[in-house]
């Protein structure tokens, strides 16, 4: 009796282990996963049946996620949080006023996008997941205070975001990597004069909106803190690759990043129709592994990937795919 006593002790206390043991590493687990979140409402906003940016650019990336090992990873945010505060760090009374008036759905739509990657940046903080990529749309780095949308853009989103990371969590300096086709001049026109934020972008400047000089380099206590790359039409993998390693890389280092954004724009990706590079998807993951590098030395892991351009419906969400794959490779 005493012996069967003293078995059902032990195996008591290895149940107890291992419950906790099993608990644990897969909370441990969880946390170092990425999450792609979105929202139902980004089906909602149509400019025109034939318009580029379309509803379409998320069904197909959730498609695709949905045929992946990676499946699980994506996350319906349905959230009544209150965003105003933060979009009127970046953007007019009358710009916001504006949109309401003029274009009550898309900035609806636009608004929820900011909710969206608020949600993500508060799960990273609070080490739910390390990194996270959002599936948003409309895309937001052409959006300025002209009171309607720039570049099918009604706000900033990854400006916005900048800006919630640095007053909510304290975080002073945050890298911003914008590898769309088209020049991110909004985000440059917010942050040209300020040293809290790195932006890097590659884009052709002849393309829309026709900005991005690379003699533009910052003004007053930001000069040096904004880098334009121009490249050409027909460029290949291993021309952004360089740049990134030769020019991107070592300003990061010396810049130290606490939090790392990125625009994701794949219009930059090969046979986009409203782009004219060449880019594998595969590069794209290439250059998402260079960002998980500079994260990992200086930022805890911490990026928040936001999904810009890519109007290639298939190329679009296969590339993608491919940066959501490797923002959850664990190597």
């Amino acid at each position: 009796m005493l012996n069967q006593k003293r078995e059902f002790i032990k195996l008591s206390l290895l149940n107890f282990f291992l419950f906790f043991f099993f608990k644990f590493n897969l909370k441990a687990n969880e946390i170092t996963r990425t999450k792609v979140l979105t929202n139902l409402i980004f089906f909602k906003h149509i400019i025109s049946p034939d318009h580029p940016e379309k509803p379409d650019r998320i069904k197909y990336i959730l498609n695709n996620l949905k045929k992946t090992k990676n499946s699980s990873l994506l996350e319906i945010v349905d959230t009544n949080r209150d965003v105003e505060k933060w979009i009127r760090e970046i953007h007019f009374e009358n710009h916001i006023k504006s949109l309401r008036d003029n274009h009550s759905l898309a900035e609806e739509v636009s608004r929820y996008a900011v909710k969206v990657c608020l949600t993500g940046v508060d799960k990273i903080m609070r080490k739910e997941s390390k990194n996270i990529f959002c599936a948003v749309r409309p895309p937001g780095h052409h959006a300025l205070n002209t009171g309607k949308d720039e570049g099918f853009c009604y706000y900033n989103h990854v400006a916005i975001t900048a800006k919630y990371i640095q007053k909510k969590f304290k975080l002073k300096k945050i890298l911003i990597v914008d590898w769309d086709y088209h020049h991110g001049n909004s985000t440059e026109h917010f942050f040209y004069n300020d040293p809290t934020v790195l932006f890097f972008s590659t884009h052709d400047q002849f393309a829309y909106p026709g900005t991005g000089s690379p003699k533009r380099k910052g003004n007053g206590k930001g000069l040096g803190f904004n880098i334009n790359v121009h490249l050409p039409c027909k460029t290949k993998d291993e021309q952004i690759i360089k740049v990134f390693d030769q020019i991107l890389v070592p300003k990061a280092h010396k810049f130290k990043p606490d939090f790392i954004l990125i625009s994701a724009g794949f219009d930059s990706r090969i046979n986009d129709t409203l782009g004219c590079f060449d880019l594998s998807d595969d590069c794209f993951r290439k250059l998402t592994k260079i960002l998980k590098n500079l994260s990992k030395l200086y930022c805890d892991n911490r990026i928040l990937s936001i999904l810009e351009g890519g109007y290639n419906l298939t190329g679009n969400a296969n590339a993608t795919i491919a940066h959501i794959n490797e923002l959850n490779n664990l190597n």
